[in-house]
């Protein structure tokens, strides 16, 4: 099966995974995993999973659009919401955060996580595909015109009583 891949013990559909991570050990000293862990796979209800394998190395083999400046893997089949990240006086993270990427979980519920890559950037990537530099196409897209047949006249039925 392409679409579900195992992690340890664990079989995850890759619809459920909405990002991979970096994992840091140092971030929590106290926790001494026997592995090597080397990412954290996030799951759409923000459940999340360690792994032994680095974002990029997961994002390729599985379609995954990788975010450089925060090495993140996304699912580009997941519907993304992206907007400015601003700090605000009751909450100043440490990182100068620029963007937020939010979605949905299961029971409705927005989740995010922030980001230091540039909106711009970041729908750059998961929507079109493109290098983080890629521009931003401006205007709508024509379509190109297509000629049809002539419409028929329609006719009105009228009901016929016996």
């Amino acid at each position: 099966m392409q679409d579900v891949i195992t992690i340890g013990k664990r079989l995850v559909p890759l619809e459920q995974i909405v990002l991979v991570e970096p994992f840091d050990p140092a971030s929590n000293p106290e926790f001494k995993p026997e592995r090597d862990f080397k990412a954290r796979v996030v799951l759409l209800n923000r459940d999340t999973v360690l792994a032994e394998f680095t974002p990029p190395d997961f994002a390729e083999p599985h379609g995954f659009r990788m975010l450089g400046e925060d090495n993140i893997a996304v699912n580009p089949a997941l519907a993304f919401r992206v907007e400015t990240f601003t700090p605000t006086e009751t909450f100043k993270p440490e990182k100068p955060y620029l963007t937020r990427l939010k979605w949905r979980d299961p029971d409705g519920n927005d989740q995010s996580k922030l980001l230091l890559t540039k909106p711009e950037s970041v729908i750059a990537v998961i929507r079109r595909g493109g290098a983080e530099s890629a521009p931003v196409r401006k205007g709508l897209a024509q379509r190109p015109s297509r000629s049809r047949p002539p419409r028929r006249s329609s006719r009105k039925l009228e009901s016929v009583r016996i």
